[in-house]
């Protein structure tokens, strides 16, 4: 069946069934030229580079990650003066991604190149890929971990590895009197966060910056965090997947969320509406030690105009009392996979190929996946970032730490996610209780997994 002919279904399928979200931008999406727009429409706010020269085909590219729109609008543009094939690259802003895809795959133009964040994802769009075995990109990858398969077929691509985990400002930790080295459990976490709230007013900083539950900053808790305790059912269980989690260290994961909420820069009961922006400025403005967050924030922390050097900062795991925590690693993985659109005219095809392969290939494209996006990319010619979270991770796999796998690709649904967002909210501001939170988490993971069966 034609891919256009179904589209309304796909629509229907992908509303109801896993949606992107993660990283930084990585939860990221809805439609936006620059990382702070809130924009709406796509259209409105495309940045387009206009060819120089006749050219074949054309790119467009629907991006998936906010916190890098500059750098991709800066590289489309080389590409364009350098080859004269138009690219237009258009950034979903924050928690929108699904949304605007639906909304752009439905047009007439619509992108040639887009992202899903894994299997759940792939499933709602795989009849809208192109199949990628045999391409150029796919002959540059450094394993097969990274495509994205659905049989023979390779439909997607996975152009970046990221790690999230505990980003600290070693020097407000030092003036509160420990080291990193103090810190390799739970429980010293614990020790360190609640003896530094017990002197916040003479030390003058709080143990972590805001758990903000707005949209911008909740994923970092309804996904992220949330991946911990699935990660160790998982490895428990002895699977990668599950239609009926059972929620068996949720009690670990409130014990986590407590610890954030009552040891922060603000009372849990403001949660709601503190922001991704208000969590990072507290950080950038020495108010608390910890950030939970990942290495795509490298770049806005480090770097001209930015009050940190590398000397200044690590990442710690996000330990949660569970497991060998003394060799426990990152959370590191990709939820962002490159997808082509098989509904896009040859020529449009080849152009996006192409322009995807020189991305991870040239000197231009692997240096700004490097050092403007803070990219790790597992391809040949990488060049290697000089992002400090990146050399954490590297660190810590090579002292045979084990990196806490990416398995938030397996939540059911976006709405799943919102329904544990809420709960969380809710018992932050103390007008709900944890026992909400394990219902959204279990009953909801059951009923959404089920959904997606039927549909």
């Amino acid at each position: 069946m034609n891919a256009k002919k179904t589209l309304s279904m796909t629509l229907a399928a992908a509303m109801a069934a896993g949606l992107l979200a993660g990283c930084g931008g990585s939860s990221s999406t809805a439609a936006s030229s620059t990382s702070t727009s809130t924009e709406s429409k796509a259209e409105s706010t495309a940045a387009s580079t206009e060819a120089t020269t006749d050219a074949a085909g054309k790119v467009y590219y629907l991006n998936f990650k906010p916190e890098q729109d500059e750098a991709w609008q800066n590289l489309a543009k080389k590409y364009t003066e350098e080859t004269g094939v138009p690219v237009t690259v258009v950034t979903a802003a924050s928690g929108q991604y699904e949304t605007t895809l639906m909304s752009e795959m439905a047009k007439s133009d619509a992108p040639t190149l887009f992202q899903v964040n894994g299997p759940v994802g792939l499933a709602n769009w795989k009849d809208y890929c192109y199949d990628l075995s045999g391409t150029k990109i796919a002959g540059d990858l450094t394993s097969d971990t990274y495509a994205l398969k659905d049989g023979d077929q390779m439909l997607g691509i996975g152009y970046v590895i990221e790690s999230y985990g505990l980003i600290t400002n070693k020097t407000l930790l030092e003036k509160a009197g420990y080291s990193v080295d103090d810190i390799k459990s739970f429980d010293d976490l614990k020790k360190v966060a609640e003896d530094i709230t017990a002197r916040k007013d003479e030390l003058g900083f709080s143990a972590f910056t805001s758990a903000g539950m707005d949209g911008s900053s909740d994923w970092r808790y309804k996904t992220h965090l949330a991946n911990l305790p699935i990660y160790f059912e998982y490895q428990e269980d002895g699977i990668d997947n599950t239609d009926a989690i059972k929620g068996t260290y949720l009690d670990n994961y409130k014990n986590i969320f407590d610890l954030y909420i009552n040891n922060s820069t603000c009372d849990p009961t403001e949660l709601a509406g503190k922001t991704g922006d208000d969590s990072r400025n507290e950080f950038l403005n020495d108010e608390a030690v910890f950030f939970q967050n990942g290495s795509w924030e490298y770049t806005n922390l480090v770097g001209d105009g930015k009050p940190f050097t590398d000397d200044d900062l690590t990442m710690l795991p996000i330990y949660i009392g569970v497991g060998d925590e003394a060799n426990q690693g990152l959370c590191t993985g990709t939820e962002n996979y490159w997808c082509v659109n098989k509904e896009a005219s040859e020529d449009d095809i080849n152009a996006t190929l192409d322009f995807m392969y020189w991305c991870v290939s040239s000197d231009e494209g692997t240096k700004a996946m490097a050092n403007d996006m803070g990219f790790v990319i597992p391809f040949k010619n990488a060049v290697e970032s000089p992002n400090v979270f990146v050399k954490a991770d590297k660190e810590m796999t090579a002292a045979g730490k084990t990196p806490v796998a990416w398995n938030f690709s397996t939540m059911p649904s976006e709405n799943w996610k919102n329904g544990v967002g809420s709960a969380l909210t809710a018992y932050a501001a103390g007008t709900g209780s944890w026992d909400d939170v394990v219902t959204a988490f279990v009953d909801g993971w059951a009923s959404e997994a089920a959904l997606n069966a039927a549909a």
